[in-house]
Parts: C-alpha cells; structure tokens; sequence
C-alpha cells in the first residue's frame, strides 16, 4: 500500500487501535508536518510573503503537491516546499528533496499557473525545519523547472 507524507504508515503507538484517530495530546507524523508548515508559513509571512494557498495538489494519482504557494512583494509567485527533520542524520531535511520531489512539484507548478492568463514570475523555494526548536532555514530559489 502506497502511503503519503501525511499519512502514518507506521504500527501504531502502544495502547491505540490501528485505524483509530488520534488520542488528543498525540503527536502524529501528520501533526508533526502540519506544524512545521504552519511555522514555516509564520517565517514567510514575517519575511514579508503573502499566503495565496497551502497544501495545492493536482488531480489523479502521480500528481504533485505544493505546501504553501506564496506571492512576494515583487509580484513573483513562490512554490514552497516545506521539509522537516528531526535530526541531522541521513543528510537532514534539505538532502530530502531529490530530483523525482522536485519534478512533482515543478508539475504541481505548472498545473497550478493554468489558471494565469498571462503567468507571473515563479520561484521555487524551501523552507528547511530542524529538530526540536533547531531552526528554521528559507532557502529562495533552491531549485529551477530547467
């Protein structure tokens, strides 16, 4: 079975029932990656993005999604992708976005500028969340569609 990022794929904690929602007070992967990007999204906003819409997906299976799509003062539309890690092992959250991610996004992108007449300037960026109150990192323009 095919799982998502927000999604647990994981047996469940000792005590809960497969299946069954989450006990108040439990800390979920799902809710793990929502704060992240609700932090994340505070960051930009603080840096002076505006939030135009978060967790974007294309229709049908084999899409993209897109966590937060934010437009700068410049006019420029910002596709955000947010990573959070817990720890610095395995390359951290930054080395967690390979070639096939970023083609996902980059396909999100372009079904998402469908809707422009004219398209705007885009930028690809990353927002990196580290640890247990490690930080967090804006990487603008991380990545290109070339």
């Amino acid at each position: 079975m095919w799982f998502s990022r927000k999604q647990v794929a994981k047996s469940p904690p000792p005590g809960a029932v497969e299946g069954a929602p989450a006990l108040p007070g439990q800390v979920t992967t799902k809710s793990r990656g929502d704060a992240a990007e609700a932090a994340a999204r505070d960051h930009l906003v603080r840096g002076g993005l505006k939030l135009m819409e978060a967790n974007y997906r294309t229709p049908g299976r084999g899409g993209g999604e897109i966590d937060l799509i934010m437009r700068a003062p410049d006019g420029t539309l910002v596709f955000v992708e947010v990573r959070q890690r817990s720890g610095g092992s395995h390359g951290g959250a930054a080395a967690s976005i390979s070639t096939v991610k970023q083609r996902r996004i980059i396909f999100a992108a372009q079904h998402y500028l469908l809707r422009f007449a004219s398209p705007p300037p885009c930028r690809f960026d990353v927002v990196l969340v580290q640890g247990q109150g490690a930080g967090i990192e804006w990487l603008p323009a991380a990545f290109d569609a070339s």
